[in-house]
């Protein structure tokens, strides 16, 4: 594909997204009578007027509705082979990833990581979005570049690495009027719980374990994260069981006595997902290495 047949691509790309030629102009870095130009050449090649404007607003007939699909695997496929091959310097190169993730992992990861980068990398940017059911669309769609957490649903299909091992343990009010230095089994089922029911922890797990052996899980109280437990049981007598990562976050900031689980729970593995799209892009592997190297060295 020669270079001039691209650019009409983009050019082509660039107005249905933004629904104008200026604007289009504007994120492609060229003069407005080079892509009117370019659209006149689009336009005669398909016999089409392909965009027409109503209300100031460039709008897609309906041949350039069924490009549009094409167009832009077209493009994806050409940044692919051509863009992941390049080169990345992450001290010059301004660039924003998106990173899916659990408030658990903004607690433990996002302090250093952005410490990291405003030492090492000012000009990337993070933007940070849950782990949800949308999870899976949105890495293979390019809107998010890495998932990061306990997540089974991307188990298949993705690219993926271990970065640590999580287990739990359970948290109780410095000032919890029953539970002094040790946390019994019976104590666990008597006293009331709080959980924690986000997506991309270990929670499935632990609700899972509970049922298993029958033990009595007195839940009074459930919050879809995590942000704002810890001032719950510090001010409750309620136990909560959470990951021993977060435990250790908050031990130092505030009141809290952190116990093991009184019973057999097995660990799991915290782990970062990505999609072949991105699997051998230079940033992407720049990124990857950094997320790697901060949780490994806060693990140590």
């Amino acid at each position: 594909m020669q270079a001039a047949h691209i650019r009409l691509l983009q050019v082509f790309d660039e107005i249905y997204k933004t629904g104008s030629v200026t604007r289009a102009a504007e994120h492609l870095g060229l003069g407005q009578p080079a892509v009117s130009i370019a659209l006149a050449r689009l336009r005669a090649h398909f016999n089409d007027p392909l965009f027409v404007r109503i209300a100031n607003v460039m709008e897609p007939t309906p041949l350039a509705c069924e490009l549009q699909e094409q167009v832009h695997g077209a493009l994806a496929s050409l940044e692919q082979v051509f863009g992941y091959r390049g080169s990345f310097d992450p001290t010059r190169a301004e660039r924003t990833f998106t990173i899916s993730m659990t408030d658990i992992s903004q607690l433990v990861l996002l302090p250093s990581l952005w410490a990291h980068l405003r030492r090492t990398s000012p000009g990337i940017h993070i933007d940070i979005v849950p782990l949800s059911e949308q999870t899976p669309r949105l890495l293979e769609s390019g809107e998010a570049d890495l998932a990061l957490g306990f997540v089974p649903q991307l188990e298949a299909g993705f690219y993926q690495q271990s970065l640590f091992r999580q287990r739990y343990v359970c948290v109780a009010s410095a000032d919890h009027p029953r539970i002094r230095q040790r946390l019994t089994l019976r104590q666990f089922e008597r006293e009331e719980h709080a959980v924690v029911t986000s997506s991309g922890t270990g929670h499935l797990i632990l609700a899972k374990e509970i049922t298993s052996q029958g033990i009595r899980h007195n839940i009074a109280l459930r919050v879809p994260n995590y942000l704002g437990i810890a001032f719950v049981i510090e001010q409750t007598d309620m136990l909560v069981t959470i990951p021993e990562r977060l435990a250790e976050v908050l031990e130092g900031r505030g009141r809290f006595k952190v116990f093991p689980v009184p019973f057999a729970l097995p660990d799991y593995a915290v782990k970062q997902h990505w999609h072949e799209r991105f699997h051998h892009d230079p940033g992407h592997r720049w990124l990857r290495g950094v997320v790697s190297d901060l949780l490994s060295t806060a693990r140590r």
